[in-house]
């Protein structure tokens, strides 16, 4: 047996099967935009601009469309920048959601997953997290994936989250309770995490009998089992009781610092000055943060009869309430954990809007994606109310939160290439300039920073090369004249419907005919990736099928 280390890989029907994506650009949809700027501003006074203030919230996008397709399409300008993914991706049961088809065939779901988490990978700063919830159902197989696409030395821990507290008989076998949250790191290396802030449950045993000035403290033992040379005298008590050690035991600190601690009142000889003596600890010394455990349970974290309620309380004159939201103090909690203000958070699973709606309590900018039409039934009017300050509920009074901000709400745009009556790929009638320039300019490689003073200039790759695009044919006088604008210290790339250079070379041009210069980049016209696809068996033509075997 070779003794060279063998990687441990998960294998599926498909896996070799990638997709080839179109980089879409979006279209905003300013009727579904909101900024809190057209409504009452409502931020509070007293809180800190770094972490509260408007500016922290310009480039929150909510986008509308298959989540696959918007993460390609937000790769060129968030590669590396998003400091924490939260996902709660549908969890395969074989349970049709009303919002979700929850119910994809194994195979397909595992590819459905590492394409986004490939994505996602690319996305996430070289800090940052993702963070996945998950049930039983798929957990074990998306933990081998998650070792692939992140590496297993990435990995953090397993959370494992109350959902539910209380059992219910009517369970085959067990009663589920929790759900599973995977947490990776980019860069283990780099990893930068927060602890969690104390509680008024972790302070309660701080007291102070003694009313000490400097507030309420805590006693511990001052003797330990490791042998320490300096740790067998005698003391005395207050009054008069002396105290050795016990059997088998030292004093932790020598007799020179003993003395200084009774000294400065930080020896606790109990109400009476006869106890045993005991150091105190005040709570002004002890850590202000907790080291995270891995036990979630539903008071700190929230459950989903909590979470039901909040989206309730939002949409209360909705018929439909979405059977599987995340309750805003789990987001509070991984948020905490895994950022610091201003930084990104995305969410490709945006369900009802938790994510985004902690996010921007907390101070954070965010992305969300989703493509169901509740994308703008209901994610958008509750980020409204966030932003406009009317959403009270979840954790913002906790966070004082009064309003402000806003968010984009975007679209995927249309695929740029489609097929004419005979076949032929062509520009797609629905893209206007603007749109074919930045959509080229994605394709290209490059930054789509239109000029008012150019003409010829749509954009940049570095401070000397830049781009230009027309579905126009160029002839060789306007040729000429755009290479002597361009000069001979910048280079630019042309992308037109057909030239004619007339057999003249000019060095600080490269021109490429569209569409067949983008043809082979990407498969066209596919605007479905989703997790809707229906491939579990018909029980109806099951039963037919057992008929006629038998």
């Amino acid at each position: 047996m070779s003794s060279k280390k063998q990687k441990l890989e998960l294998n599926w029907i498909g896996k070799e099967k990638r997709p080839r994506l179109e980089p879409r650009i979006f279209l905003e949809d300013e009727s579904l935009s909101y900024h809190a700027s057209k409504a009452e501003p409502a931020l509070s006074e007293d809180r800190e601009a770094g972490s509260s203030g408007a500016h922290v919230y310009h480039d929150n996008l909510l986008i509308h469309g298959d989540n696959l397709l918007a993460l390609k399409a937000l790769e060129q300008d968030y590669a590396g920048k998003v400091k924490c993914v939260f996902i709660d991706p549908p969890y395969n049961t074989g349970s049709a959601f009303g919002h979700y088809d929850d119910g994809v065939e194994h195979s397909l779901w595992l590819s459905l997953m590492r394409d986004r988490l490939e994505l996602l990978h690319k996305l996430l700063d070289d800090r940052g997290s993702i963070w996945i919830s998950i049930d039983d159902n798929e957990m074990a197989y998306l933990k081998i994936l998650m070792d692939e696409v992140f590496g297993r030395n990435n990995f953090v821990t397993t959370i494992c989250w109350e959902k539910i507290y209380t059992l219910k008989n009517s369970a085959k076998y067990f009663s589920a309770m929790h759900d599973f949250v995977l947490v990776y790191a980019k860069n283990i290396e780099k990893f930068e995490m927060n602890q969690l802030p104390r509680t008024e449950k972790q302070n309660k045993n701080f007291k102070n009998p003694d009313n000490d000035s400097r507030g309420p403290w805590i006693d511990s033992a001052m003797h330990a089992r490791n042998f320490y040379s300096k740790g067998s005298y005698e003391v005395q008590s207050p009054s008069g009781k002396s105290f050795t050690p016990p059997p088998g035991r030292y004093w932790s600190v020598s007799k020179e610092n003993f003395n200084a601690l009774d000294l400065d009142n930080r020896v606790w000889w109990g109400k009476d000055g006869s106890n045993a003596p005991r150091k105190k600890t005040f709570l002004t010394e002890v850590k202000q943060g907790v080291v995270p455990g891995t036990i979630w349970g539903y008071e700190e974290s929230g459950q989903n009869a909590e979470a039901k309620n909040e989206i309730k309380a939002l949409f209360a004159d909705e018929g439909g309430v979405f059977i599987t939201p995340k309750p805003e103090k789990l987001l509070q909690r991984v948020i905490t954990i895994a950022t610091n203000p201003d930084d990104i958070v995305l969410d490709s699973f945006a369900g009802t809007g938790t994510t985004g709606a902690v996010a921007q309590k907390m101070g954070r900018r965010w992305i969300m994606v989703e493509l169901g039409e509740h994308c703008e039934t209901h994610v958008a009017p509750r980020m409204k109310k966030v932003a406009s300050g009317e959403d009270q509920g979840g954790i913002s009074k906790s966070v004082s939160w009064q309003g402000g901000g806003g968010f984009r709400y975007l679209r995927l745009a249309p695929s740029l290439l489609k097929k004419d009556e005979w076949g032929n790929w062509i520009i797609n009638k629905e893209y206007n300039a603007d749109m074919l320039a930045a959509a080229m300019c994605k394709h290209m490689g490059f930054t789509y920073a239109p000029s008012d003073q150019q003409f010829w200039n749509h954009g940049f790759s570095t401070e000397t090369d830049f781009i230009y695009i027309t579905t126009g044919s160029l002839a060789y006088d306007q040729l000429k004249r755009i290479s002597e604008e361009v000069g001979t210290e910048r280079t630019l790339l042309i992308c037109c419907k057909a030239f004619m250079s007339e057999g003249a070379d000019f060095p600080n041009l490269t021109i490429k005919k569209i569409p067949q210069a983008i043809l082979s980049k990407c498969e066209w016209d596919n605007d479905d990736y989703s997790f809707t696809l229906n491939v579990l068996p018909d029980p109806e033509e099951d039963e037919q099928e057992e008929e006629m075997d038998d």
